[in-house]
């Protein structure tokens, strides 16, 4: 006869649902680069220190590390818009304490960065030529996006 095994931990830590990749995924999608973080170029990264009570909410956000210009803040509104699956241990309501970083990058622009070329022909007489051909008033116009 085998005995089961039993779980190292009484209380099981919180987890974001689908994992690390759907938490940093969910923050990506959620982000609002702060205006005045893209006018003076400011990137870094936003250590938060959070509270999730006994549902799976965060009820408590506070910067340990930060760059301004409203990248704390814009940090602190996302941290707080993630939701939790918790585990109540025989009832017990237990309030969690969990680091998270937030990392500002600056958005990059791309090489295939979208733009107009435009090229006009417009015929002329060549030289070669004793009379010249009336004008037809044709040009051809070719516009080009990328």
């Amino acid at each position: 006869m085998h005995k089961e095994a039993k779980d190292k931990h009484f209380i099981k830590q919180p987890v974001y649902v689908g994992g690390p990749a759907a938490m940093k995924q969910f923050i990506g999608e959620n982000m609002r680069y702060p205006a005045e973080a893209l006018e003076n170029k400011i990137e870094g990264t936003v250590f938060i220190k959070y509270d999730i009570d006994h549902q799976g909410n965060v009820v408590d956000a506070r910067v340990i590390s930060s760059i301004g210009h409203g990248c704390d803040e814009e940090a602190v509104r996302l941290v707080k818009l993630l939701k939790f699956k918790v585990d109540k241990p025989r009832g017990l309501r237990v309030l969690y304490h969990k680091n998270i970083q937030i990392h500002f990058r600056l958005p990059k622009k791309g090489v295939g960065e979208a733009g107009t070329f435009q090229y006009t022909y417009v015929p002329t007489a060549s030289k070669k030529e004793d009379n010249p051909p009336e004008k037809s008033g044709t040009s051809h116009t070719i516009t080009i996006h990328f």
